[in-house]
């Protein structure tokens, strides 16, 4: 029996030469790693300090002195009062205080309205234009334009609407409907805020129907067969199958809104020429003539402050209780 042995004139296989180890192959592939979303985030993150951070903690420190116009020109010269500005802003019983708690009234039922009506008229329209007809693309296209419009060329309209002698509302009202004997004044006195009211819900409502939208896009269609096969009719179907799918989208749009609405400036000082009658006088705006028109920053930041930790703490108390029923559930 006899073995064969590979000859040794064989040429072995080269292994391909070892390049020169860097300094970037000695460092760690997961160090390398994980600086990158650090400087992705950089810019962000730089951006935000500037533009909120920043100011938030220069107008809390506003908000500690008597910072008025004589002390405009070097604000390091302001006396510091400490929390004498609060007290002087909350204290309900003093006129500032009284002010203040009536532009938060005024605010409160002005932001419960609005967030109401946008959410109602937005639900609405997604609803009904759910389903495939001819012409839902161009009326989705129309829903959408008050959004899209910005918010001094859609203000600026509407003050021209609400005239009272040129205006096309009381021309409507008055002179084609025959709903009302007498042309009334929209911008000034008691009808000030339902013109208030009118454009923000104006405003608001298309983002409503948006997002209300897209989450009735995500609801499988087997759960409306099932329920329709089991007898329940349109309004059966709407309790218990749109509205519970819709609560995720829900829960995210009513704080949104809330948090735009409680905070809106532009709609009112557009509107009313930064000058609001008392029944519109919104808080927003009360804190601006508090802080530019009589020159007191001071209180004018620590009514921004108040404001900020009031918002707040309804944020943290809605995310609370959201999250406890979900969890519950």
């Amino acid at each position: 029996m006899s073995t064969t042995t590979p000859s040794r004139d064989v040429a072995a296989p080269e292994r391909p030469a070892r390049r020169a180890a860097t300094p970037t192959d000695r460092r760690p592939p997961g160090r390398r790693r994980s600086l990158l979303p650090y400087l992705l985030l950089a810019p962000a993150v730089v951006l935000e300090l500037a533009i909120h951070v920043v100011p938030m903690l220069v107008g809390a420190w506003m908000s500690l002195r008597e910072l008025t116009q004589f002390h405009i020109r070097d604000w390091s010269t302001a006396p510091f009062v400490g929390w004498e500005n609060y007290r002087v802003v909350l204290d309900v019983d003093s006129a500032v205080g009284a002010e203040l708690l009536h532009s938060f009234g005024v605010t409160v039922g002005y932001t419960v309205a609005s967030v109401g009506l946008s959410w109602v008229l937005g639900a609405t329209a997604a609803v009904l234009l759910q389903r495939p007809f001819r012409g839902r693309g161009v009326l989705r296209a129309l829903f959408l334009t008050p959004y899209a419009l910005p918010v001094y060329t859609a203000v600026i309209t509407w003050s021209f609407l609400f005239q009272r002698d040129t205006g096309l509302v009381n021309h409507v009202l008055v002179d084609q409907l025959h709903l009302l004997d007498e042309r009334p004044f929209w911008l000034i006195g008691e009808n000030s805020f339902v013109a208030l009211l009118t454009v923000s819900v104006w405003r608001s409502w298309p983002f409503a129907f948006l997002c209300l939208m897209a989450g009735l896009q995500n609801i499988p269609g087997e759960l409306y067969e099932a329920a329709a096969m089991d007898g329940a009719g349109f309004w059966r179907r709407l309790r218990s199958v749109t509205l519970p799918m819709l609560r995720p989208v829900n829960l995210v749009l009513v704080l949104v809104l809330f948090l735009w609405t409680f905070n809106d400036f532009n709609t009112p000082y557009v509107l009313f020429g930064g000058s609001a009658p008392e029944q519109a006088n919104l808080i927003s705006l009360h804190i601006y003539r508090s802080s530019f028109k009589t020159w007191d920053f001071g209180a004018g930041s620590a009514m921004s402050v108040a404001l900020l930790l009031f918002l707040l703490l309804v944020t943290a108390g809605y995310l609370l209780v959201t999250n406890r029923r979900r969890n519950d559930a």
